[in-house]
């Protein structure tokens, strides 16, 4: 049988356990730092081939595309298409900008993908390791690489996008307000500091026992959602979904009535009631505003606990970088406190 020992999380000798993964998130900041640091003459290289011209349309190629997507659909002045899967779309030509994220550098449909659009004469901007296949294969007149050496996704990302943004193709991502930002998650949600004042022990005490409904309304907020369930189900093994509202709403309807009386133990079904976790970005389209409130009238009427996970950082990328920083932080101190009976 698993239970959550929620003593584990100020625990000097179980923290320790975890000392490798728990110092990964920490340095989330200084690696998005290093990335954008060790890329700025090679973004220099690019603006200066890309500033002849503005290109049709911008294809984000590769697995990674999608958080580009998140940041550029809403702000890019040109037609904006992500292309996760292998190869180019038919009309991608000489007149178009290939940009592709390649943190470890080692896949190949991405290889494939680079490729086939120095081949079309595209121009071409990869974030990859200098020295990895995807690198090699991306070799030609027209392209450069952003060298990287972490294997971040976000501090990849956020290279790229520094990059577009100074080609007047993305909105501002300062990389120093970003690493800002995580460098402020890692100080509140720091193995040193006490439960009762660390938000992210905290919302890991709230999974405990419950199987977690995360919402996030802005399109960032909605991947850090995704994000932060993928890693509450890596971390637990348990179930965690992310959705829109009219997903998560029939899961929250359906959820018996609380039985303040009740033995969980009695009848042995271990059932976990659901808990709505909020990703709130600050985004305030009415909309969104609606389906959250949708959402929370909901949980109030069949007494479902709502947790809201907050971020004042300055900027779009930033604030989602918070969020999903917080997200797994929690996920990291839910995989500490379960233990084996």
């Amino acid at each position: 049988m698993t239970w959550f020992d929620e003593s584990r999380l100020d625990d000097e000798i179980a923290l320790g356990s975890a000392d490798l993964r728990l110092r990964t998130l920490a340095e989330s900041g200084s690696r998005v730092r290093r990335e954008a640091g060790a890329a700025t003459d090679a973004i220099a290289e690019a603006v200066a081939r890309a500033s002849d011209a503005r290109p049709r349309a911008v294809i984000a190629a590769g697995p990674d595309s999608r958080l580009l997507r998140a940041v550029l659909e809403p702000w890019c002045p040109v037609p904006f298409v992500a292309w996760p899967s292998a190869g180019l779309p038919g009309w991608a030509g000489s007149l178009d900008l290939v940009v592709v994220l390649a943190p470890d550098g080692s896949d190949t449909g991405t290889a494939s993908a680079v490729a086939e659009a120095a081949r079309r004469g595209c121009q071409v901007v990869v974030a990859c390791p200098a020295e990895s296949s995807v690198a090699e294969h991306a070799a030609g007149r027209y392209t450069t690489i952003l060298p990287t050496s972490t294997g971040d996704q976000l501090a990849t990302a956020v290279v790229m996008l520094s990059f577009l943004h100074q080609i007047a193709l993305g909105p501002s991502c300062g990389p120093d307000s970003v690493a800002h930002a995580l460098d402020e998650v890692a100080i509140a949600c720091s193995p040193q500091r006490d439960i009762s004042i660390n938000p992210a022990k905290m919302l890991a005490i709230c999974l405990a026992d419950a199987a977690p409904l995360v919402w996030g309304g802005s399109v960032l907020a909605a991947r850090a959602a995704r994000r932060v369930a993928e890693s509450i189900r890596r971390t637990s093994g348990r179930t965690a979904l992310a959705g829109d509202a009219e997903h998560l709403l029939p899961v929250i309807e359906l959820a018996r009535q609380r039985d303040v009386f009740a033995d969980p133990y009695a009848d042995g079904s271990g059932e976990r009631r659901p808990v709505l976790i909020v990703l709130d970005d600050g985004a305030e389209d009415p909309a969104l505003l609606e389906q959250r409130g949708r959402l929370e009238d909901a949980a109030r009427t069949r007494e479902v606990r709502v947790e809201t996970v907050t971020t004042d950082a300055d900027g779009e990328v930033a604030r989602y970088a918070s969020l999903l920083l917080n997200g797994t932080y929690a996920a990291e101190y839910l995989r500490l406190g379960l233990v084996e009976d």
